[in-house]
């Protein structure tokens, strides 16, 4: 599906930026842009376009070029500043291998001092005293069988310790031998959209918006994705149903305990249609549980999976529980596909982190970071509520109290999204256009998806100020 018809490329300063060559626009314009800088067409100072000006010399949305210059500022290699625009970065030009010049290796990027971005846990929180004894216990009481090479689905007592966690806290309906380890949910994607391909399936139903990553990887493994729009009651299962009939879909990925971004859960009926839908034309409902244990009202809404676990097949990971640098997931698989899965090509994590993520499930020692967790995201959701509330009277929010994120709505006297997000950079503030999810993204937005997993609590109400001074004020970036 092609969103913007690009013109060949512009010239920035004395440089042709080509967007020639295959991938999303987004992709093509930041590697123009890497390639300029890396090669020294564009030197350590050197100005570029306001995002609407560039954005009318390409043929293409602004969206897509401030999309760019955001990610190119987080890691350093341009710099916006208030009155000067945006410019290349000092050091920020490559040696002719890609290297640094000094052969030194790059920094991480850097993290917003006031960071509203979607889709990070608190970094601050991670368990680390819990996950250190249970890997010196597991190491302890493994066997030298244990420590062999790695079976394809993960070894069995970490597969029964995931299991019977998730029958306990999602209500899963499933033996151990449905659960397969992954390195986390987009490697369990990748697991399955390649199965699926191999078993002829052409398409993919996805909701729109929705994460991007997991999209990608459809893509890349040859499986179209199609979009369907998500509303107040969770993904559109009529038009789910007709978009499966124009294109022949017959699987879907969705997120019906905490729809992201949107911030809703399936409506009750909606799910019975989705699986009966699925049940109708033989198709499989690939179900992300993103950020499901976090819910502050009442108890987590259960797997759509316990529904119907011959069609629903589950992914989960540790990564909004505890941090995606522990690259540990699992998918719950149905029978039609437990053999093939079982034994797909993936790079199962290591069988030491597998023993001890199971000893911390068995142990008692996850519940207790989970409960730690809960509690402290709830008060973090209340006291952002309020603060917005305070300063930005006009603005609404919306989605479930649940998960790591809430949607805010500026209101029509509002900047545009885009505006407000290079706004808020300039200010060492992180946030997040929902166009960003969408599969066609909207021409204008005023619609920001707020993360609070990762924000300081000390720095909420500097945050939200700073916010509100950027959504009250027109800027051109």
């Amino acid at each position: 599906m092609v969103l913007d018809q690009a013109n060949s490329g512009a010239v920035v300063g004395d440089t042709l930026l080509d967007l020639a060559g295959d991938g999303p626009l987004v992709s093509r314009l930041e590697r123009a842009l890497r390639d300029a800088i890396t090669s020294g067409r564009l030197d350590a100072g050197s100005p570029l376009p306001a995002s609407r000006r560039l954005a009318q010399e390409l043929g293409i949305s602004r969206w897509v070029v401030t999309q760019v210059y955001e990610q190119l500022v987080a890691e350093g290699v341009l710099e916006a500043r208030v009155g000067s625009g945006t410019r290349v970065a000092a050091g920020a030009r490559l040696g002719p291998t890609g290297a640094a010049a000094t052969d030194t290796l790059p920094p991480l990027p850097r993290v917003p001092a006031y960071d509203l971005r979607p889709g990070i846990p608190d970094l601050r929180h991670v368990p680390r005293d819990a996950w250190s004894r249970a890997l010196r216990d597991a190491l302890a009481a493994a066997t030298a069988d244990d420590l062999a090479a790695p079976a394809a689905a993960g070894h069995p007592a970490a597969r029964a310790a995931v299991a019977a966690h998730l029958r306990r806290a999602r209500m899963v309906e499933a033996p151990d031998t449905a659960v397969v380890l992954t390195r986390g949910a987009t490697d369990g994607m990748d697991r399955v959209v390649r199965a699926l391909r191999a078993a002829g399936h052409t398409h993919l139903l996805v909701e729109d918006p929705s994460w991007p990553v997991l999209r990608e990887v459809a893509a890349r493994a040859g499986v179209v994705p199609v979009p369907v729009a998500v509303d107040e009651g969770g993904v559109d299962v009529d038009a789910l149903a007709r978009a499966a009939r124009a294109t022949g879909a017959r699987a879907a990925l969705v997120t019906p305990a905490h729809q992201f971004p949107v911030g809703v859960p399936l409506a009750g009926e909606r799910r019975e249609a989705l699986l009966a839908w699925a049940r109708e034309v033989d198709g499989l409902v690939v179900e992300d549980d993103y950020d499901a244990e976090f819910r502050y009202d009442r108890r987590p809404v259960a797997a759509l999976q316990r529904l119907d676990p011959s069609r629903v097949l589950l992914l989960g990971s540790t990564s909004k529980t505890m941090s995606p640098a522990f690259g540990i997931g699992w998918m719950v698989v149905p029978p039609a596909w437990r053999a093939t899965l079982s034994a797909a090509p993936g790079t199962a994590p290591s069988v030491v982190d597998q023993l001890a993520l199971a000893r911390l499930l068995t142990s008692g020692g996850y519940d207790r970071h989970l409960r730690a967790a809960r509690g402290r995201f709830r008060r973090r959701h209340d006291a952002l509520l309020a603060a917005l509330a305070t300063r930005l009277p006009d603005a609404r929010t919306s989605g479930l109290a649940a998960g790591l994120h809430l949607v805010l709505h500026l209101g029509q006297a509002a900047p545009d999204a885009a505006d407000v997000v290079r706004a808020a950079a300039r200010l060492d503030v992180g946030l997040t256009d929902m166009r960003r999810y969408q599969v066609e993204p909207a021409p204008t937005s005023r619609r920001l998806v707020l993360g609070y997993g990762n924000l300081v609590d000390a720095r909420l109400d500097d945050a939200v100020t700073r916010l509100a001074t950027c959504a009250t004020s027109r800027r051109d970036g």
